[in-house]
């Protein structure tokens, strides 16, 4: 979808995942280069109108990483909130930022950030028109990409990820929360 607002000042919202192959020798973050920043990426997009962060990040792991919903865990804090009345509860994020998108500084995206592990590959490539340059990073690779291939805030996630949430936070089915 495109940018829901248009003029200087204005933020988008956003929702991305950050997948962790942990059935290789060591674990490893899956990213893909973005076709418009050519960048690598977590995966994501904007959050529609009719949905919820939680909604968009999931159809975004299905058309650009390729994995059925049933393939993946969220990992999710050990101390957290489990159930509210009246109220339907969604996963919690590893992190919510808001950061300039673009060449300017006049538009922002507010992104809200899950993280997910898998013991297996994608069932399906991503869907037609999604980048189809994807790759693994391990920890190292990760910290040693140049500034020019990746954001500073993706890989300050991604490295939160591995040196905090793969070691303290609890695997849970995706579909306890749809």
């Amino acid at each position: 979808m495109a940018h829901i607002h248009t003029q200087p000042g204005q933020h988008d919202s956003t929702a991305s995942a950050f997948i962790i192959r942990t059935d290789l020798a060591e674990p490893q973050l899956w990213l893909h280069r973005h076709k418009k920043l050519n960048m690598y990426l977590q995966f994501g997009g904007h959050v529609e109108l009719h949905e919820t962060p939680w909604q968009a990040v999931t159809h975004e792991i299905q058309e650009e990483a390729g994995y059925d919903l049933g393939q993946l865990r969220i990992l999710q804090p050990p101390e957290r909130i489990r159930h509210l009345t009246g109220a339907t509860l969604h996963p919690y994020p590893v992190a919510q930022q808001t950061h300039a998108f673009g060449n300017g500084l006049d538009h922002f995206h507010t992104d809200t950030e899950y993280v997910f592990i898998t013991e297996q590959a994608p069932n399906h490539p991503p869907a037609g028109g999604e980048s189809s340059e994807l790759k693994l990073f391990t920890r190292k690779m990760l910290a040693g990409l140049p500034a020019s291939d990746i954001p500073d805030n993706a890989r300050q996630v991604g490295l939160f990820i591995f040196d905090y949430c793969l070691a303290n936070w609890e695997p849970i089915p995706v579909t306890e929360f749809n």
